[in-house]
């Protein structure tokens, strides 16, 4: 089973994207995701194969070493990843989303030219610090803080679950902080922190549920100094950047769901023909038939609301309520045909070597990254003005 690309009005230059990142994600990918999920490494070399497409540069332009596409290209390819790898998928969006997005989009003509050309090419990944123990859907509630003395910050807090912040390839980490009041509110700002910089330490990774190949960890920051000029974008933006940021992020999570929404169905399919259940194929019976239909009816969904949203936002349109009904539509369905999927693998569902168990545990964290569910409602309902 196969998707047909020609049904969502795709130019041939975008076929042939999802196409080439389908094949390799199949061809590269898939043979060892299995591994790399029991032994909870991130396998370097796929990094290097994805730099070397060039999929880490797809949304920015050529001068800084990127592909000239846009934001909608990078989505197909984080799609076409996450069918067969959850973890991988997220190394791309988070690599480009948190990673390279921050400093292309505020960060200043010097910082670009220093860090974007090494992540657009894949050699190096960037972490974006954000969440902490005390703040994560209230961003408002940082602790971190940054002061100012003389020409260099200062920097003292904890962030927690930072894709990409320990990888032998990270580079630095964006971090939000806390670096005076204006009002009596906190002003945030965003501030980077070279990896190897004193007092900044990496900590253990995590014992996580899912993604395991995912590379996460805690991070702390004791008396580290950095140059002013680290300073990315306007001091006391922080907010309304990571803001922007994170409706971005949106979109790519809700098409890496579609992607693993899509990876349970073609699953399930091949499964229910294959398997005999009292001498006949599984897909003979009709409860199954319509738990597959509704299945296919979820990822077309998500999809739609994916590319409804990417191409608004790269249109230079309005796009923050329509990236949340595109992740929060595009979570549902990636939990939803994780669990089916499971169900219809029945006990096999439940051995890791299959790619359904492996989408069962990743698939929970979709609901959760990047914004709840819970905030996804909230930006809906505040757009329909009852909230």
């Amino acid at each position: 089973m196969a998707i047909d690309l020609s049904t969502y009005s795709l130019s041939d230059d975008e076929v042939a994207l999802a196409e080439a990142v389908r094949d390799f994600a199949e061809r590269v990918v898939a043979p060892v995701s299995y591994e790399a999920d029991r032994t909870k490494t991130l396998p370097m070399d796929v990094v290097a194969q994805m730099g070397e497409m060039g999929l880490f540069g797809i949304p920015f332009p050529e001068e800084f070493g990127g592909q000239g596409g846009d934001y909608f290209a990078l989505c197909l390819a984080i799609e076409a990843l996450a069918r067969v790898d959850q973890s991988i998928a997220i190394t791309l969006e988070a690599g480009v989303s948190l990673g390279a997005m921050p400093i292309f989009n505020f960060g200043s003509d010097e910082q670009k030219a220093e860090l974007l050309p090494a992540l657009l090419a894949g050699e190096a990944l960037a972490g974006f610090g954000l969440t902490e123990p005390e703040a994560g859907s209230d961003a408002g509630a940082t602790r971190t803080t940054a002061r100012l003395e003389g020409d260099e910050w200062v920097i003292n807090g904890s962030k927690q679950f930072i894709t990409n912040s320990g990888t032998p390839i990270t580079k630095f980490i964006t971090v939000t902080a806390v670096t005076g009041e204006t009002d009596g509110r906190k002003e945030i700002s965003t501030i980077y922190v070279p990896n190897g910089t004193p007092g900044f330490t990496v900590e253990p990774a995590y014992d996580k549920v899912g993604w395991h190949a995912s590379d996460t960890h805690p991070l702390t920051f004791s008396d580290v100094r950095v140059p002013a000029a680290n300073l990315v974008g306007q001091r006391g933006r922080g907010f309304a950047n990571f803001l922007h940021i994170l409706d971005e992020g949106r979109i790519a999570i809700a098409a890496l769901s579609t992607g693993a929404a899509e990876g349970c169905l073609e699953e399930a399919v091949d499964y229910a023909h294959k398997r005999k259940v009292f001498g006949e194929p599984l897909a003979s019976r009709q409860n199954v038939q319509f738990v597959l239909a509704r299945m296919q009816t979820r990822v077309h969904n998500a999809r739609l609301a994916w590319h409804h949203a990417a191409r608004l936002r790269d249109a230079g349109k309005p796009f923050k309520t329509e990236a949340a009904l595109a992740k929060l539509t595009a979570s549902d369905a990636a939990m939803d045909n994780a669990r089916d999927a499971t169900q219809i693998f029945g006990g096999n569902g439940f051995m890791n070597e299959y790619a359904v168990a492996r989408h069962y545990r990743d698939s929970k964290i979709l609901e959760i990254g990047e914004g709840t569910s819970e905030v996804q409602l909230l930006v809906i309902a505040r757009a329909l003005g009852v909230a």
